[in-house]
Protein backbone atom coordinates (compact mmCIF):
# COMPACT_ATOMS: atom_id res chain seq x y z
CA UNK A 1 0.00 0.00 0.00
CA UNK A 2 2.47 2.86 1.40
CA UNK A 3 5.10 1.55 -0.05
CA UNK A 4 8.67 4.01 -0.80
CA UNK A 5 11.05 2.69 -3.48
CA UNK A 6 14.27 3.11 -2.04
CA UNK A 7 16.81 1.15 -4.65
CA UNK A 8 16.50 -1.05 -7.39
CA UNK A 9 19.20 -3.15 -5.75
CA UNK A 10 18.18 -2.79 -2.02
CA UNK A 11 13.93 -3.09 -2.42
CA UNK A 12 11.33 -1.44 -0.95
CA UNK A 13 10.82 -0.02 2.23
CA UNK A 14 7.04 0.24 4.04
CA UNK A 15 5.82 3.20 5.42
CA UNK A 16 3.60 1.30 7.17
CA UNK A 17 4.08 -2.39 9.15
CA UNK A 18 1.17 -4.67 6.66
CA UNK A 19 2.26 -7.58 8.54
CA UNK A 20 1.54 -6.31 12.25
CA UNK A 21 3.38 -8.44 15.34
CA UNK A 22 0.21 -11.05 15.21
CA UNK A 23 2.17 -14.17 14.15
CA UNK A 24 -0.81 -16.51 14.79
CA UNK A 25 -2.02 -15.49 11.32
CA UNK A 26 0.84 -17.65 10.09
CA UNK A 27 0.05 -20.62 11.58
CA UNK A 28 -3.88 -20.46 11.99
CA UNK A 29 -4.45 -19.16 7.99
CA UNK A 30 -2.78 -21.91 6.45
CA UNK A 31 -4.86 -24.46 9.04
CA UNK A 32 -8.08 -23.06 7.48
CA UNK A 33 -6.58 -23.02 3.82
CA UNK A 34 -5.70 -26.97 4.70
CA UNK A 35 -8.97 -27.74 5.79
CA UNK A 36 -11.06 -25.78 2.85
CA UNK A 37 -8.62 -27.27 0.33
CA UNK A 38 -9.91 -30.76 2.19
CA UNK A 39 -13.30 -30.31 2.08
CA UNK A 40 -14.15 -27.95 -1.11
CA UNK A 41 -12.00 -31.07 -3.26
CA UNK A 42 -13.78 -33.73 -2.04
CA UNK A 43 -17.37 -32.01 -2.31
CA UNK A 44 -16.59 -29.98 -5.07
CA UNK A 45 -15.70 -34.11 -7.11
CA UNK A 46 -18.10 -35.41 -5.98
CA UNK A 47 -20.90 -33.19 -7.41
CA UNK A 48 -18.80 -33.20 -10.62
CA UNK A 49 -19.11 -36.95 -10.40
CA UNK A 50 -22.03 -37.30 -10.28
CA UNK A 51 -23.72 -34.70 -12.45
CA UNK A 52 -21.92 -36.11 -15.31
CA UNK A 53 -22.10 -39.70 -14.75
CA UNK A 54 -25.47 -39.67 -13.53
CA UNK A 55 -27.71 -37.04 -14.49
CA UNK A 56 -26.22 -36.73 -18.20
CA UNK A 57 -26.33 -32.64 -18.25
CA UNK A 58 -29.83 -32.79 -19.46
CA UNK A 59 -30.99 -29.39 -18.07
CA UNK A 60 -29.77 -26.05 -17.16
CA UNK A 61 -29.03 -25.92 -13.90
CA UNK A 62 -26.97 -29.09 -13.92
CA UNK A 63 -24.94 -27.31 -16.46
CA UNK A 64 -24.37 -24.20 -14.07
CA UNK A 65 -24.19 -26.23 -11.02
CA UNK A 66 -20.90 -28.02 -13.00
CA UNK A 67 -18.90 -25.32 -14.37
CA UNK A 68 -19.62 -23.68 -10.70
CA UNK A 69 -17.95 -26.99 -9.22
CA UNK A 70 -14.92 -26.46 -11.82
CA UNK A 71 -14.54 -23.09 -10.33
CA UNK A 72 -14.02 -23.80 -7.30
CA UNK A 73 -12.03 -27.19 -8.13
CA UNK A 74 -9.99 -24.46 -9.95
CA UNK A 75 -9.47 -21.93 -7.21
CA UNK A 76 -9.40 -25.10 -4.37
CA UNK A 77 -6.04 -26.32 -6.21
CA UNK A 78 -3.60 -23.07 -5.51
CA UNK A 79 -4.79 -23.11 -1.96
CA UNK A 80 -1.40 -25.34 -1.09
CA UNK A 81 0.58 -22.81 -2.85
CA UNK A 82 -1.05 -19.53 -0.48
CA UNK A 83 -0.88 -21.99 2.69
CA UNK A 84 2.57 -22.40 2.14
CA UNK A 85 2.92 -18.49 1.80
CA UNK A 86 1.32 -17.77 4.52
CA UNK A 87 3.12 -19.88 6.74
CA UNK A 88 6.26 -18.38 5.69
CA UNK A 89 5.27 -15.17 6.92
CA UNK A 90 4.31 -13.57 3.37
CA UNK A 91 7.71 -14.91 1.63
CA UNK A 92 6.71 -16.35 -2.23
CA UNK A 93 9.17 -19.19 -3.09
CA UNK A 94 7.04 -19.92 -6.92
CA UNK A 95 8.94 -17.22 -8.77
CA UNK A 96 7.11 -14.59 -10.90
CA UNK A 97 4.59 -16.40 -13.07
CA UNK A 98 3.11 -18.44 -10.28
CA UNK A 99 2.43 -15.20 -8.62
CA UNK A 100 1.02 -13.38 -11.73
CA UNK A 101 -1.29 -16.84 -12.66
CA UNK A 102 -2.28 -17.85 -9.17
CA UNK A 103 -3.45 -14.27 -8.29
CA UNK A 104 -5.59 -14.00 -11.77
CA UNK A 105 -7.37 -17.62 -10.76
CA UNK A 106 -8.64 -16.03 -7.38
CA UNK A 107 -9.88 -13.73 -9.19
CA UNK A 108 -11.17 -15.65 -11.80
CA UNK A 109 -12.92 -17.71 -9.69
CA UNK A 110 -14.34 -14.37 -7.51
CA UNK A 111 -16.53 -13.77 -10.81
CA UNK A 112 -16.95 -17.27 -12.69
CA UNK A 113 -18.17 -18.06 -8.89
CA UNK A 114 -20.84 -15.35 -8.24
CA UNK A 115 -21.94 -15.11 -12.16
CA UNK A 116 -22.42 -18.61 -12.03
CA UNK A 117 -25.01 -17.68 -8.76
CA UNK A 118 -26.50 -15.42 -10.45
CA UNK A 119 -26.44 -17.28 -13.27
CA UNK A 120 -28.48 -20.37 -11.65
CA UNK A 121 -30.70 -17.68 -9.56
CA UNK A 122 -32.03 -16.13 -12.65
CA UNK A 123 -32.77 -19.80 -14.01
CA UNK A 124 -34.34 -20.49 -10.90
CA UNK A 125 -36.65 -17.43 -11.13
CA UNK A 126 -37.57 -18.34 -14.93
CA UNK A 127 -38.26 -22.24 -14.12
CA UNK A 128 -40.57 -21.36 -11.09
CA UNK A 129 -42.29 -18.13 -12.20
CA UNK A 130 -42.54 -18.39 -15.31
CA UNK A 131 -42.30 -21.82 -16.33
CA UNK A 132 -44.18 -22.10 -19.33
CA UNK A 133 -43.02 -19.08 -20.74
CA UNK A 134 -39.12 -19.51 -20.18
CA UNK A 135 -39.20 -23.06 -22.07
CA UNK A 136 -37.64 -21.53 -25.18
CA UNK A 137 -35.01 -19.54 -23.85
CA UNK A 138 -34.51 -21.84 -21.33
CA UNK A 139 -32.02 -24.88 -22.87
CA UNK A 140 -29.19 -26.53 -22.76
CA UNK A 141 -27.48 -25.39 -25.78
CA UNK A 142 -28.03 -21.56 -24.20
CA UNK A 143 -27.09 -22.81 -20.88
CA UNK A 144 -23.65 -23.92 -22.34
CA UNK A 145 -23.85 -20.18 -24.60
CA UNK A 146 -23.82 -18.68 -21.06
CA UNK A 147 -21.72 -20.59 -19.05
CA UNK A 148 -18.32 -19.53 -22.02
CA UNK A 149 -19.75 -15.96 -21.81
CA UNK A 150 -19.27 -16.00 -17.87
CA UNK A 151 -15.84 -17.80 -17.94
CA UNK A 152 -14.45 -15.02 -21.15
CA UNK A 153 -15.85 -12.29 -18.96
CA UNK A 154 -14.25 -13.30 -16.00
CA UNK A 155 -10.64 -14.10 -17.51
CA UNK A 156 -10.88 -10.71 -18.87
CA UNK A 157 -12.21 -8.82 -15.44
CA UNK A 158 -9.41 -11.03 -14.02
CA UNK A 159 -7.00 -10.15 -16.46
CA UNK A 160 -4.85 -6.82 -15.62
CA UNK A 161 -4.82 -7.54 -12.00
CA UNK A 162 -2.64 -10.69 -13.20
CA UNK A 163 -1.04 -8.74 -15.35
CA UNK A 164 0.27 -5.88 -12.90
CA UNK A 165 0.89 -8.43 -10.03
CA UNK A 166 4.51 -9.47 -9.14
CA UNK A 167 7.34 -10.11 -7.14
CA UNK A 168 8.75 -7.37 -4.61
CA UNK A 169 11.45 -7.54 -2.38
CA UNK A 170 10.33 -6.08 0.64
CA UNK A 171 13.80 -5.22 2.34
CA UNK A 172 12.13 -3.91 5.50
CA UNK A 173 11.11 -7.86 6.29
CA UNK A 174 13.79 -9.20 4.23
CA UNK A 175 11.27 -11.39 2.37
CA UNK A 176 9.66 -11.73 -1.43
CA UNK A 177 6.14 -11.16 -1.58
CA UNK A 178 3.88 -11.69 -4.33
CA UNK A 179 1.66 -8.27 -4.67
CA UNK A 180 1.17 -5.18 -6.37
CA UNK A 181 3.64 -2.11 -5.94
CA UNK A 182 0.28 1.11 -5.76
CA UNK A 183 2.75 3.33 -7.10
CA UNK A 184 1.40 6.67 -8.38
CA UNK A 185 1.02 5.51 -11.88
CA UNK A 186 -0.79 2.49 -10.59
CA UNK A 187 -3.05 3.75 -7.82
CA UNK A 188 -6.14 4.96 -9.56
CA UNK A 189 -6.15 2.05 -11.92
CA UNK A 190 -5.73 0.05 -8.73
CA UNK A 191 -8.66 1.81 -6.81
CA UNK A 192 -10.71 1.26 -10.35
CA UNK A 193 -10.25 -2.37 -9.91
CA UNK A 194 -11.09 -2.58 -6.67
CA UNK A 195 -14.28 -0.68 -7.50
CA UNK A 196 -15.06 -3.25 -10.09
CA UNK A 197 -14.58 -6.12 -8.13
CA UNK A 198 -17.08 -4.79 -5.54
CA UNK A 199 -19.62 -3.43 -7.82
CA UNK A 200 -19.49 -6.56 -10.65
CA UNK A 201 -18.39 -8.90 -8.12
CA UNK A 202 -21.09 -8.17 -5.41
CA UNK A 203 -23.16 -5.69 -5.28
CA UNK A 204 -24.72 -6.16 -8.59
CA UNK A 205 -24.87 -10.10 -8.40
CA UNK A 206 -26.36 -10.20 -5.17
CA UNK A 207 -28.79 -7.53 -5.95
CA UNK A 208 -29.82 -10.00 -9.12
CA UNK A 209 -29.94 -12.99 -6.72
CA UNK A 210 -31.91 -11.24 -4.32
CA UNK A 211 -34.61 -10.12 -6.36
CA UNK A 212 -35.16 -13.47 -7.81
CA UNK A 213 -35.08 -15.58 -4.58
CA UNK A 214 -37.94 -12.57 -3.34
CA UNK A 215 -40.14 -13.01 -6.34
CA UNK A 216 -39.44 -16.66 -6.27
CA UNK A 217 -40.87 -16.83 -2.56
CA UNK A 218 -44.00 -14.56 -3.28
CA UNK A 219 -45.03 -17.04 -6.34
CA UNK A 220 -44.41 -20.35 -4.04
CA UNK A 221 -46.66 -18.21 -1.39
CA UNK A 222 -49.05 -17.42 -3.42
CA UNK A 223 -49.15 -21.34 -5.33
CA UNK A 224 -49.07 -22.47 -2.16
CA UNK A 225 -52.38 -20.46 -1.12
CA UNK A 226 -54.04 -22.50 -4.47
CA UNK A 227 -52.54 -25.92 -3.88
CA UNK A 228 -52.98 -26.32 0.23
CA UNK A 229 -51.34 -29.75 -0.42
CA UNK A 230 -47.66 -27.77 -1.60
CA UNK A 231 -47.15 -26.53 1.65
CA UNK A 232 -44.04 -28.66 3.18
CA UNK A 233 -42.59 -28.76 -0.01
CA UNK A 234 -42.96 -25.42 -0.37
CA UNK A 235 -41.24 -24.45 2.66
CA UNK A 236 -38.68 -26.69 1.73
CA UNK A 237 -37.81 -25.27 -1.46
CA UNK A 238 -37.85 -21.66 0.57
CA UNK A 239 -35.61 -22.96 3.01
CA UNK A 240 -32.90 -23.94 0.14
CA UNK A 241 -33.07 -20.75 -1.41
CA UNK A 242 -32.92 -18.57 1.82
CA UNK A 243 -29.80 -20.40 2.67
CA UNK A 244 -27.94 -20.30 -0.52
CA UNK A 245 -28.52 -16.82 -0.38
CA UNK A 246 -27.22 -16.34 3.42
CA UNK A 247 -24.33 -18.76 2.34
CA UNK A 248 -23.66 -16.06 -0.44
CA UNK A 249 -24.17 -13.07 1.94
CA UNK A 250 -22.15 -14.34 4.89
CA UNK A 251 -19.12 -15.74 2.94
CA UNK A 252 -18.30 -12.56 0.86
CA UNK A 253 -19.75 -9.12 2.55
CA UNK A 254 -16.70 -9.26 5.05
CA UNK A 255 -14.16 -9.29 2.20
CA UNK A 256 -15.92 -7.02 0.07
CA UNK A 257 -16.17 -4.41 3.36
CA UNK A 258 -12.17 -4.73 3.76
CA UNK A 259 -11.81 -4.15 -0.03
CA UNK A 260 -14.11 -1.33 -0.11
CA UNK A 261 -11.89 -0.17 2.89
CA UNK A 262 -8.59 -0.60 1.00
CA UNK A 263 -9.51 1.41 -1.75
CA UNK A 264 -9.54 3.89 0.44
CA UNK A 265 -6.20 3.59 1.59
CA UNK A 266 -4.98 3.63 -1.87
CA UNK A 267 -6.88 6.77 -2.80
CA UNK A 268 -5.19 7.97 0.19
CA UNK A 269 -8.64 8.65 1.51
CA UNK A 270 -7.22 6.17 5.03
CA UNK A 271 -3.64 7.24 5.90
CA UNK A 272 -3.25 6.44 9.76
CA UNK A 273 -0.98 3.15 9.92
CA UNK A 274 -2.73 1.67 12.78
CA UNK A 275 -6.01 1.61 10.67
CA UNK A 276 -3.86 0.24 7.68
CA UNK A 277 -2.41 -2.38 10.14
CA UNK A 278 -6.31 -3.06 11.16
CA UNK A 279 -6.87 -3.54 7.69
CA UNK A 280 -4.54 -5.94 6.60
CA UNK A 281 -5.01 -8.33 9.56
CA UNK A 282 -7.93 -8.83 9.34
CA UNK A 283 -8.07 -9.31 5.23
CA UNK A 284 -6.47 -12.50 5.54
CA UNK A 285 -9.62 -13.78 7.63
CA UNK A 286 -12.14 -12.06 5.32
CA UNK A 287 -10.41 -14.14 2.76
CA UNK A 288 -10.99 -17.65 4.71
CA UNK A 289 -14.20 -16.92 5.10
CA UNK A 290 -15.42 -16.22 1.59
CA UNK A 291 -12.70 -19.15 0.31
CA UNK A 292 -15.28 -20.83 2.56
CA UNK A 293 -18.00 -20.55 0.12
CA UNK A 294 -16.24 -22.90 -2.04
CA UNK A 295 -16.49 -25.57 0.49
CA UNK A 296 -20.51 -24.81 1.08
CA UNK A 297 -21.68 -25.14 -2.70
CA UNK A 298 -21.89 -28.11 -2.94
CA UNK A 299 -23.77 -28.53 0.47
CA UNK A 300 -26.16 -25.57 -0.63
CA UNK A 301 -26.56 -26.79 -4.23
CA UNK A 302 -26.47 -30.44 -4.57
CA UNK A 303 -26.37 -32.70 -1.09
CA UNK A 304 -29.51 -30.85 -0.03
CA UNK A 305 -30.71 -33.03 -2.89
CA UNK A 306 -32.61 -36.83 -1.97
CA UNK A 307 -32.01 -37.99 -5.43
CA UNK A 308 -28.40 -36.19 -5.19
CA UNK A 309 -27.77 -38.29 -2.52
CA UNK A 310 -29.01 -41.63 -3.78
CA UNK A 311 -26.98 -40.97 -7.33
CA UNK A 312 -24.03 -40.22 -5.42
CA UNK A 313 -24.44 -43.69 -3.38
CA UNK A 314 -25.01 -45.83 -6.25
CA UNK A 315 -22.25 -44.07 -8.22
CA UNK A 316 -19.91 -44.78 -4.91
CA UNK A 317 -21.49 -48.00 -4.97
CA UNK A 318 -20.47 -48.72 -8.98
CA UNK A 319 -23.78 -50.12 -9.64
CA UNK A 320 -25.09 -50.44 -12.68
CA UNK A 321 -28.41 -49.80 -12.42
CA UNK A 322 -29.87 -46.39 -14.89
CA UNK A 323 -30.84 -43.55 -12.97
CA UNK A 324 -32.34 -42.26 -16.26
CA UNK A 325 -35.72 -42.31 -14.49
CA UNK A 326 -34.45 -39.47 -11.49
CA UNK A 327 -34.94 -36.23 -11.42
CA UNK A 328 -32.18 -33.71 -11.69
CA UNK A 329 -30.58 -31.40 -8.80
CA UNK A 330 -33.09 -29.05 -9.11
CA UNK A 331 -35.69 -31.91 -8.57
CA UNK A 332 -37.69 -30.33 -5.71
CA UNK A 333 -37.67 -26.70 -7.26
CA UNK A 334 -38.65 -28.13 -10.69
CA UNK A 335 -41.40 -30.30 -10.39
CA UNK A 336 -42.68 -28.13 -7.75
CA UNK A 337 -42.61 -25.25 -9.25
CA UNK A 338 -44.07 -26.36 -12.52
CA UNK A 339 -46.91 -28.17 -11.04
CA UNK A 340 -47.55 -25.15 -8.94
CA UNK A 341 -47.13 -22.20 -11.55
CA UNK A 342 -49.40 -24.01 -13.65
CA UNK A 343 -52.40 -24.42 -10.98
CA UNK A 344 -52.01 -20.75 -10.49
CA UNK A 345 -51.88 -19.77 -14.17
CA UNK A 346 -54.93 -22.26 -14.78
CA UNK A 347 -56.70 -20.62 -11.88
CA UNK A 348 -56.52 -16.87 -13.07
CA UNK A 349 -58.78 -17.91 -15.98
CA UNK A 350 -61.36 -18.71 -13.49
CA UNK A 351 -63.80 -15.66 -12.26
CA UNK A 352 -63.02 -16.57 -8.44
CA UNK A 353 -59.34 -16.72 -8.61
CA UNK A 354 -56.85 -15.00 -7.38
CA UNK A 355 -55.05 -11.67 -8.50
CA UNK A 356 -52.54 -12.14 -11.61
CA UNK A 357 -48.53 -11.28 -10.11
CA UNK A 358 -47.18 -8.68 -11.75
Amino acid sequence: MDNITADANVGLKLTCNMTGHHNFIFTFIPVVYSCNFIIGIVGNSLVVAVIYYCFKMKTVANIFVLNLAVSDLTFLLTLPIWAVYTATGYHWLFGDFLCKAIAGMILLNLYTSIFFLTALGIDRYLAIVHPVRSRRCRTVVYARVTCVLVWVVAFLLSLPTAVIRRTHFIQHNNVTVCGILDGEDLRNVLAALSLIKSVLGFLLPITIILTCYCLIGRSLLKARDIQRNSRSKGDEVLSMLAAAMLSFFLCWTPHQIFNFMNMLVLLKVITNCDVIEIIDTVMPFTICIAFFNSCMNPILYGFVGKNFRRNLLKLLRCSSTSVASHPTLSTKMSSLSYQASVSFQLSINKPSSLPQAT
